[in-house]
């Protein structure tokens, strides 16, 4: 890139991957033209946790005091079994995280982690055109140009599919199979801790596992809202596009079977649930599916992950770091620089989704599985639970 050029970058989707990918490109002099569905740029759902090696990034991207006001700092994560309540094991985070990887462990609700990039965005000169549903795209010698679903034009240098697990740009640019049901259904739930019993409130991470099922807790919103995801294994929805329905308690009751009264007692607690069925694809096997020519994919719509490591959101903040130093700070034609991006991306992302894979079975794993995991949890503890593999490393700042 010539000093002082712009490449100009359409991202479609407006969700968290999209708005890191916008803000990132931004701080790099990338302009960008962000392209989404929806008719209100918002997030729904409920929390998420960002290791260490994602709040790197948001710090590095100046927001760490917007971080500190919305998000919670747990200073454990606990493992308890969900039958007998016994605590198998845990991993301190807090001062520890600090001090081992250079930033925190923290928990955020995800429509706080939105708005908090959208609101960077915004003031880094990004800008978002509402109700546009990308329907395709055409590239040539010249650029690319996308077309929206109400016949809207956008022309540019580079397209970013960051539309999700059922990416539009993912279809025709790998025309592959769909993202695949993984048998598991997450109930999720949010509740003020002030209308908790004391004794259910926290200000930590609990994660219970049992047979076919694990559930897991965290605050959120500077610890005013406690976070609860029950996942279970169930049967595929009929529409597998909606992954925020009602739940229901004794669905989700039933395919829990038998937990200890501790945990039973806090899911009876939770005055509603919302569903989610799990999607997600086999790990990434090579960097042209994440790139070709002039178009990228990032998040979701790359590499959709099982969420049993919690990097789901991170991996695509760590994608849009490394596609914005690519762009901006790389040589070669617009698609030799995307390229790049996707050889830097490929392999790590792919071995989230295999360790979040591995992690689902040891989490919902049964009879003497069970009984080696619940051992080797209270032998090593620490060591076992922590990924520094994962936390100590990540882009270039």
């Amino acid at each position: 890139m010539a000093e002082g050029e712009r490449k100009q970058v359409v991202i479609a989707g407006g969700g968290i991957g999209g708005l890191a990918a916008a803000l990132a490109c931004a701080r790099q002099g990338v302009a960008v033209q962000v392209l989404e569905r929806a008719a209100q740029l918002s997030e729904v759902g409920a929390g998420i946790q960002i290791g260490p090696n994602v709040t790197r990034i948001l710090q590095a991207w100046g927001l760490q005091d917007a971080l500190a006001r919305v998000a919670a700092f747990p200073q454990r994560l606990q493992a308890r079994d969900a039958q007998t309540g016994q605590v198998l094991g845990s991993l301190r985070l807090g001062e520890r995280a600090q001090t081992l990887y250079g930033a925190p462990y923290a928990t955020i609700h995800r429509a706080d982690l939105h708005a908090l990039l959208w609101d960077a965005a915004q003031a880094a000169g990004v800008q978002a055109a509402l109700g546009q549903t990308i329907a395709g795209w055409s590239e040539s010698t010249e650029g690319v140009v996308a077309q929206s679903t109400s016949g809207q034009r956008w022309q540019a240098d580079a397209l970013v599919g960051a539309d999700g697990v059922w990416s539009t740009v993912r279809q025709q640019l790998l025309a592959d199979a769909p993202a695949r049901f993984t048998g598991h259904l997450a109930f999720r739930a949010l509740v003020r801790q002030a209308d908790l019993p004391s004794a259910l409130r926290s200000d930590e991470i609990t994660v219970w596992v049992g047979p076919r099922l694990h559930v897991v807790h965290y605050p959120v919103q500077a610890g005013r809202e406690l976070n609860v995801v029950a996942i279970v294994h169930g049967e595929k929805p009929a529409n597998p596009h909606d992954w925020d329905s009602a739940g229901h308690a004794d669905t989700l009751m039933q395919a829990m079977g038998h937990v200890g009264a501790d945990l039973h007692q806090r899911l009876e607690a939770i005055p509603a649930w919302r569903l989610w069925a799990l999607h997600d694809r086999a790990p990434v096997s090579a960097a042209s599916q994440m790139a070709q020519g002039r178009v990228a994919l990032l998040g979701d719509a790359a590499h959709p992950m099982r969420p049993y490591l919690a990097q789901g959101a991170g991996m695509a903040i760590e994608d849009a770091q490394v596609l914005a130093q690519c762009l901006a700070q790389g040589t070669g034609s617009v698609a030799q620089r995307l390229q790049t991006y996707a050889e830097q991306r490929w392999a790590r992302n792919a071995q989230v989704q295999a360790r979040a894979i591995r992690n689902g079975q040891i989490f919902h794993a049964q009879g003497l599985v069970a009984m080696g995991r619940n051992l080797s949890m209270r032998l090593m503890g620490e060591r076992l639970m922590d990924v520094p593999w994962l936390y100590g490393q990540g882009p270039q700042l």
